[in-house]
């Protein structure tokens, strides 16, 4: 008789998590420095392996010397191909993680399934979070695509898609994973995401929304001042021109100032969280405040020294770490309230 193995497919589901978070954290490394576009095609199966040849490389080089990134900017800065190969390398091993995240999710999942080992109920989960994982490299290449033709740059609306699909998987992983703990220590019935909870996540996706605006306009580097930007709180040069709607979505300026200051809309609310949760598991309560904390600190950090690479991948880490532990927290939340 198959036997449930709910233990052991949530700590699976960890450790694909920790491949996800640091597949975030080589996306903001491949972002900052600019490697996103290197690779100008989709190969999912034979751009696995890297250029292995002075001749593929040459090749590979040719390609991105096509697109406008290279035209208008890293052509007429001189760009070698030892530069090359220094971007490319980090868009292969972004798209390299996320082959390995496929594989690690999808054998074992197969295994658990070909034992039966899988709990009631969580079959539909795990698929929808594969299909999800699966869905998330073609919006990879949506993002990348966008940059090929007409751009130097890709989409920052693309790019927002793409950070917050990942986090949105990181964020189901742990959930289903606390849940699958919960089903062994007893308690059958998952977690609900209480009205709390749903606030809490809303205004987070809003900062985190910013945030991806933010990296993919270039927005960081308006202001290297804080708390005020460049001498004022409302920052001038936002282009009212097209309307307030476009500025929202596409001025650097307005996009810089909403994220710097809605970042403590999102602390109040989680501070909130945290106090409700620390009753429950003081763990999740002090996750909570660390990961805020050490977040708030980084961001401004990142913007003082001009955007250091260092720092503001960090802040991109600390970022991912902030939606697991609110899930931690929203997920104790609504355990409670069954």
């Amino acid at each position: 008789m198959a036997t449930a193995r709910p233990i052991a497919i949530a700590n699976w589901l960890y450790s694909v998590a920790f491949l996800v978070f640091i597949m975030v954290v080589v996306g903001g490394i491949t972002r900052l420095t600019e490697s996103g576009l290197s690779i100008t095609e989709w190969k999912p199966v034979t751009g696995a392996l890297p250029p292995l040849s002075e001749a593929d490389w040459l090749s590979e080089f040719a390609k991105y010397k096509q697109i406008p990134e290279y035209l208008e900017i890293n052509g007429p800065a001189g760009m070698t191909l030892a530069d090359f190969k220094f971007i490319y390398f980090w868009e292969w091993v972004h798209r390299l993680l996320g082959r390995v995240i496929g594989l690690a999710f999808a054998l074992p999942l197969l295994w658990f399934a070909v034992k039966r080992a899988i709990p009631s109920g969580y079959g539909w989960r795990l698929l929808a979070l594969l299909a999800l994982g699966g869905l998330q490299g073609t919006i990879g290449w949506w993002m990348v695509s966008s940059g090929l033709s007409e751009r130097t740059d890709v989409s920052h609306f693309r790019l927002a898609v793409h950070l917050l699909t990942a986090l949105f998987i990181l964020g189901g992983l742990v959930w289903t994973a606390l849940d699958l703990r919960q089903l062994a220590a007893g308690n059958a019935r998952p977690a609900r995401v209480t009205g709390l909870g749903w606030t809490v996540l809303a205004v987070l996706f809003i900062q985190l929304l910013f945030g991806a605006y933010t990296a993919g306009l270039n927005a960081g580097y308006v202001s290297n001042t804080w708390p005020l930007m460049n001498d004022y709180f409302v920052p001038g040069g936002i282009g009212w021109d097209s309307g307030w709607w476009a500025a929202l979505n596409n001025d650097p300026y307005l996009v810089h100032f909403i994220h710097r200051w809605w970042a403590w809309v999102a602390v109040g609310f989680l501070v909130f969280l945290a106090r409700k949760v620390r009753p429950i598991d003081r763990r999740a309560s002090v996750a909570v405040h660390i990961a805020f904390g050490t977040q708030i600190l980084l961001g401004i950090a990142t913007v003082m020294t001009g955007i250091n690479i260092h720092l503001a991948v960090l802040h991109q880490a600390v970022g991912a770490l902030v939606v697991a532990s609110t899930v931690w927290g929203v997920h104790l939340i609504g355990r409670e309230s069954r």
